[in-house]
């Protein structure tokens, strides 16, 4: 499918990943759409969204037919609240959900607006679209891969919320519901990779909280183009998986260093924090296939998977294996916009 033509609401449209979804699509490779709708309730980024793109300081050098004014619209509201999210959503054709706490520690401390956040603001998009009828053709949730086999608050919400949104197909059968799921977002706000930047910046320590620590490693692009394979290919209840690198967070450090003199500190394992994450569990082995590059998991519900599968793992999908070297973590940085760009020497 395309956007040609069609309106898309991208809710949390004002954070890391929002904000490259709608640059991907003011590329136009999706096609033009008739109209973006950025939905968040943090009015001052809205605020320098709108100036970045409607006075010329576009991230984009060639807009080709596209005019910003005519196609952002910035509509400041809360997912959690359903009275402000209907305006928006019954204009939507295509809905891709941005809007989440993500932040470990802090949905340690505070579990329930995580839930809200998280689980019932999915739960306000699939309320909108049943008791309206909409014509919504297609949702894609954000998911993680805390999601999967979680021990947090976060992933619990975020597996909750992967439910809600999937289940819906059997509720709103004229809207394809799906899912993404994927790991650390290199250069997204508020994940370690900018944290550790700050503090090389600061000169040091750089405080990692374990040295086997291992992640998943994801550029925003490459975050985009699985929101985007989703909606170009993805069935009813599916969730799409990108066959991501991983590495050890201790190497990412290293890499981000280079050959400067900046101690590294191990502190010790923060509230909700896992050694290694895992993107597909053995569990859900036996309902994914492949397509196209990613993996896909099937939906639980035999009432919404009503066709074989050839599964193509027998294990799990996890960021312990397969890891890069020191070096291949630095390039994967480097390309991100992190990283010592040099010659590497390795760092104390």
């Amino acid at each position: 499918m395309t956007f040609e033509t069609l309106t898309v609401l991208v809710t949390g449209g004002t954070g890391s990943l929002g904000n490259a979804i709608i640059r991907r699509i003011m590329t136009g490779e999706m096609g033009k759409p008739r109209k973006i709708l950025v939905f968040s309730r943090d009015e001052l980024k809205q605020h320098e969204m709108r100036i970045q793109w409607h006075q010329g300081r576009s991230p984009i050098e060639d807009l080709r037919d596209f005019s910003p004014k005519d196609i952002l619209e910035f509509h400041v509201g809360d997912i959690r609240l359903y009275d402000t999210l209907m305006p928006v959503l019954r204009r939507a054709d295509i809905v891709i959900n941005a809007a989440a706490l993500k932040q470990v520690p802090q949905c340690e401390y505070f579990p329930f607006e995580a839930v809200r956040t998280n689980i019932e603001g999915a739960y306000n998009l699939v309320r909108g679209i049943s008791e309206h009828r909409l014509p919504v053709q297609k949702v894609v949730t954000i998911s993680t891969d805390k999601a999967c086999k979680p021990v947090n608050v976060m992933g619990m919400t975020k597996a909750l919320q992967e439910r809600v949104i999937l289940s819906a197909n059997m509720e709103c059968p004229e809207t394809n519901f799906m899912a993404v799921r994927y790991g650390n977002v290199i250069a997204s706000r508020g994940s370690v990779v900018p944290h550790f930047q700050s503090q090389v910046n600061a000169g040091g320590p750089v405080t990692v909280t374990s040295a086997e620590m291992t992640r998943f490693l994801l550029s925003l692009d490459q975050a985009v183009d699985t929101v985007f394979e989703a909606l170009r290919s993805g069935r009813p209840g599916e969730t799409i998986v990108p066959k991501a690198p991983s590495g050890q967070v201790i190497d990412i450090v290293r890499a981000m260093i280079g050959p400067r003199s900046i101690p590294i500190e191990v502190i010790g394992i923060r509230p909700g924090e896992k050694i290694h994450e895992i993107l597909i569990s053995e569990e859900e082995c036996r309902r994914t296939s492949e397509r196209n590059g990613y993996y896909v998991i099937h939906s639980i519900l035999p009432e919404i998977t009503n066709y074989s599968i050839n599964p193509v793992r027998t294990t799990e999908y996890c960021s312990s294996e397969n890891l890069l070297s020191l070096e291949e973590v630095q390039f994967c940085l480097n390309n991100s916009g992190f990283g010592y760009h040099g010659k590497f020497v390795q760092a104390r």
